[in-house]
């Protein structure tokens, strides 16, 4: 397949994954097989005109931002009451404030449960989240938070999170300049309990798992660990972590037969 061919791919999955659409869902919608999508999106297989008209209603960009790779799309987390204007240059995503209240709500269960221990900073987080994602999409193939993890130095970083806890700071949670040792520590308590109507039993159970095997490490631990995963190993440095790659983890990483029975 060509490079414009391949980018177009790249594009779609990115704002499919940003805008927390799951690939279940995106089939459905287009009206095609999860495996075709699988194969669009990793560039096995060509889009057609009709799919994408599809595609782009779906996402609701027009065809022509998705054709055209040098157009910056750019996607902002709003109030569902203030509209955001496109850059002279590009496409501007509006994502509803509706869409972030799962990711706000597993934070403060995360909080609530491990915030106020001295190893747990901003970077302990993170990689707790990219765990919580990426083991419920290995088991269920579905989306928990759904949240664009980008590789760096220091482990997956999600994408999305600097923004959403502003929006937490001073009414959700409050943010915290400490020290843990020697080194410099961003903590974030929580200043009030999760709403979790919008979590499901099995959600609830994965977070649980997650917490119970990595809320004990370090940064510095759970950096290295991270850095083991398929998901990690397979990604180049500052790109987006493919939720697919997951399917192919190690034995000590896959969560298919060690979180036992699943829970509805």
């Amino acid at each position: 397949m060509n490079k414009f061919n391949l980018e177009l791919a790249k594009t779609i999955k990115t704002l499919r994954e940003k805008m927390g659409i799951s690939q279940e869902l995106f089939s459905k919608q287009i009206g095609v097989s999860r495996e075709v999508v699988s194969n669009i999106e990793n560039g096995k297989r060509k889009i057609t005109a009709e799919e994408l008209k599809v595609i782009s209603k779906i996402l609701n960009i027009p065809a022509q931002y998705l054709l055209d790779p040098s157009r910056d799309i750019d996607i902002r987390i709003i109030n569902e009451k203030k509209q955001d204007k496109a850059t002279p240059s590009g496409l501007r995503i509006n994502v509803p404030q509706k869409n972030t209240n799962k990711f706000k709500e597993v934070l403060l269960y995360i909080l609530n449960k491990i915030g106020s221990r001295p190893n747990v900073g901003e970077t302990v987080i993170y990689k707790i989240l990219y765990f919580i994602d990426f083991d419920y999409y290995e088991k269920y193939e579905e989306q928990l938070i759904g949240a664009t993890y980008q590789k760096n130095n220091y482990g997956p970083t999600p994408k999305e999170f600097i923004e959403i806890v502003k929006q937490m700071e001073g009414k959700d949670l409050v943010k915290i300049r400490d020290r843990y040792f020697t080194y410099p520590q961003t903590k974030y308590l929580p200043l009030r309990e999760p709403d979790l109507a919008g979590l499901s039993a099995r959600e609830i159970n994965m977070i649980d798992q997650v917490l119970a095997k990595l809320s004990n490490m370090n940064a510095q631990k759970i950096s290295e660990y991270s850095h083991n995963d398929v998901p990690w190993l397979t990604t180049e440095d500052g790109d987006i972590i493919e939720y697919e790659s997951v399917f192919y983890r190690t034995a000590l990483y896959s969560v298919r037969e060690f979180t036992g029975s699943e829970d509805i």
